[in-house]
């Protein structure tokens, strides 16, 4: 499987797995902890993310659980920008992806610094994006979702859903490769367009993705799949987090996205230096 992807003209191993730490410039995400929406909160959390160990910093201005409000392409620029350029500029050692389904927003983002597209819809959203990445050069994390934030929850019906996953999945694989797109970096997209029983399908066969060749990203960190099952609010669904971000690492994730830095990279250091 590639493991090294070219971020900014230096390679990244993703043999060693990442942790990605989530800066959500938003009001309205569904995890308050992970909300900084005044630049100084933004400087507080980057500063707190990168004393704890993070290795790259995901930036979001859009939420897209579902019924969130719309947001305007001026609004998620206002929003991220800032702190896209912030984080370059005080740590330039950590890379920086954007969060967005919009190719206007990935091409202003990768202007001000980003270096990572990470794009929750897979190009389903804006049929410009494909082409914009591949334009950009930048890696490009390719989620996996059906329909919108808004109908996705009623797209969830599969005859076998690892293999339509990987289909689908490898499909958009193949269309980014011709246009050029060398870095890409699967996520098999948990909670969106799968019900809780369907996430913890894909996580337990989570190393069949190894098949697209291409690294893995678990996005697991406190989702309904966690709070739902142990009938609790995000908030207290730390503990079963870090039990799921395990058992990701050990069938093959190459990046963990967080709300918690510290927490994560403690399971990984544990897992890499003892088990692993």
């Amino acid at each position: 499987m590639k493991q090294l992807i070219n971020v900014k003209g230096k390679l990244m191993d993703l043999g060693q797995p990442k942790i990605m730490g989530i800066l959500n410039t938003t009001p309205d995400s569904f995890y308050a902890g992970s909300r900084a929406e005044g630049f100084s909160e933004i400087k507080n959390r980057v500063a707190q993310m990168v004393k704890e160990g993070v290795d790259i910093i995901d930036v979001g201005g859009y939420s897209t659980r579902p019924n969130a409000e719309a947001v305007s392409l001026k609004e998620e620029l206002g929003r991220i920008l800032p702190a896209i350029e912030f984080i370059g500029k005080m740590y330039p050692q950590i890379p920086v992806s954007v969060d967005t389904f919009r190719a206007e927003v990935a091409k202003e983002a990768v202007a001000a610094g980003a270096a990572i597209v990470n794009d929750v819809s897979g190009g389903n959203l804006d049929d410009q994006m494909f082409e914009t990445v591949a334009h950009l050069q930048v890696p490009y994390i390719l989620m996996h979702m059906r329909g919108t934030p808004a109908t996705m929850s009623s797209l969830n019906q599969y005859q076998d859903l690892i293999l339509e996953v990987i289909r689908e999945l490898e499909m958009k694989i193949n269309r980014l490769s011709e246009l050029g797109v060398k870095d890409i970096i699967v996520d098999p997209g948990f909670g969106f367009a799968k019900n809780v029983e369907q996430n913890y399908c894909m996580l337990k066969h989570l190393e069949q993705f190894q098949v697209l060749d291409r690294p893995l990203l678990a996005g697991l960190s406190r989702k309904s799949m966690i709070w739902k099952k142990l009938a609790i609010k995000p908030e207290e669904a730390l503990n079963g987090t870090s039990v799921l971000n395990t058992v990701a690492l050990t069938k093959k994730a190459a990046i963990l996205r967080v709300h918690d830095v510290k927490e994560a990279v403690e399971v990984r250091n544990l897992l890499i230096q003892n088990i692993l």
